[in-house]
């Protein structure tokens, strides 16, 4: 272990800002504090910045991982006060203002926790060894991996039960990423499968999708959770609502409904839980694993701590629950944090956060998508423009903007994929991926 000195130490000149995270929120933040009289230090596990609702897309082979991933340090080219480090933030030690990461010690005199969400797995460690998540480029890697070697060997087995279980899939989770993965398994088993793997049928493919509550995307409108429902239902897919997953032991996948499933393939999009460094204090800590915070994002009990986007809290008549985790609520956090900052250092009254719902997209899969713009709802081909619309809009930087849409023209014209490439052969019994396929 060693002090970072050049980068970790302030020099008294201009407050440091320090930034744990990488996603929506923490660009948002640095974006806003471009001209602001701070040094602002980036710290991320990774050296780029994932556009996550679309990782789901890297998972099924419709769109290359690099595409939805940018650099951080080349979206701050012409930002003279910004600077990053590729870090892992172990403990925060607020009585010293520092950071103890895995490059050093940092010094901070604001410090944001802009750390985003894992995989909420509720604590069945039985469920996270034998299920698959997608939070992240290499987890969608692991999962795309997976899907493509299952059917690669459903291909050759002699083994009826297994092939069986090879061939289905069960996706958990009734949320936008849980109905989009839903529907792009069945667009698959549709439109692919038979075309590309012969042998096999999409008669051999099964796709279920098990929702906890009573109707899909539940945070959206009625009618988009119905449309959303019969869209999937006219693909094939097998919903279950009001449904909780017991157990999974790599086979068998028992329901609490009375169902059980022979299946190889279980893809994980139940729930979601803050990321929170060590540090924080248990108390500050709600339901969910996020911070509380105050209006302006403060954690409570510091004067120079904050937190944004999914690690945050805060407790509103509005929200009771916090604000939701997607990324529009991140990167409103993130620019009022910043106007915020900016008013603290001028010794100015700070503005409390309030959110601006500008609306919900989800789409099915192919000429399929619903929205919720307002009082306005809306499904169909439409939908599934704006979707790919805001999208594209919303990836960082001209270069993916542009191989994302090109990606999706080729695919939707011929009706594939250039992208289902076992480049690393993941082994679920182990978690682990070789760098070259066997």
């Amino acid at each position: 272990m060693f002090t970072v000195t050049s980068q970790g130490q302030n020099n008294g000149s201009k407050p440091r800002v320090v930034i744990i995270g990488g996603g929506f929120g923490g660009l948002a933040l640095a974006k806003k504090l471009k001209n602001a009289p701070v040094d602002v230090l980036m710290l991320d596990r990774h050296n780029y910045h994932t556009f996550q609702p679309l990782l789901y897309q890297v998972a099924i082979g419709s769109i290359a991982a690099d595409s939805i991933a940018f650099p951080i340090r080349r979206i701050f080219t012409k930002h003279n006060n910004f600077s990053f480090n590729m870090a892992e933030v172990q403990k925060i030690n607020p009585e010293n203002n520092t950071l103890t990461t895995s490059i050093g010690t940092i010094h901070y005199d604001y410090l944001v926790v802009a750390t985003g969400s894992n995989t909420n797995f509720f604590g069945n460690k039985e469920i996270e060894h034998f299920a698959m998540p997608m939070k992240n480029i290499p987890e969608a890697l692991n999962l795309r991996s997976l899907i493509v070697q299952n059917l690669e060997t459903a291909l050759v087995t002699a083994d009826m039960r297994e092939k069986f279980a090879l061939m289905t899939f069960v996706v958990v989770g009734g949320g936008p990423t849980g109905v989009e993965l839903s529907g792009a398994l069945a667009e698959m088993r549709h439109l692919i499968l038979g075309n590309d793997y012969h042998g096999l049928s999409k008669y051999d493919m099964r796709v279920y999708l098990v929702e906890g509550k009573d109707r899909l995307l539940a945070a959206m409108s009625p009618q988009a959770s119905a449309k959303a429902k019969q869209f999937l239902t006219d693909g094939d897919v097998i919903i279950y609502n009001s449904a909780h997953v017991q157990s999974y032991d790599g086979f068998y996948l028992t329901i609490d409904n009375g169902k059980t499933i022979k299946t190889r393939n279980v893809l994980w999009a139940a729930g979601v839980k803050g990321e929170v460094p060590e540090g924080i204090p248990a108390e500050v800590i709600a339901k969910g694993n996020r911070i509380y915070v105050d209006e302006i994002n403060r954690i409570k009990g510091y004067q120079n701590i904050f937190a944004i986007g999914d690690a945050a809290a805060m407790i509103t008549n509005e929200f009771p629950n916090g604000h939701p985790g997607v990324a529009p609520a991140a990167i409103q956090q993130g620019e009022q944090l910043g106007k915020n900052l900016e008013h603290l250092l001028k010794g100015e009254p700070t503005e409390p956060f309030k959110y601006v719902d500008k609306g919900s997209l989800a789409t099915i899969g192919r000429n399929q998508a619903v929205a919720d713009l307002g009082k306005l709802h809306f499904q169909g081909f439409f939908a599934w423009l704006l979707w790919g619309f805001v999208h594209i809009m919303t990836l960082a930087g001209f270069s993916n903007k542009g191989i994302v849409f090109f990606s999706w023209a080729i695919n939707y014209f011929t009706k594939n994929s250039d992208n289902r490439l076992v480049v690393r052969y993941f082994n679920i019994e182990t978690r682990m991926a070789d760098n070259e396929s066997k």
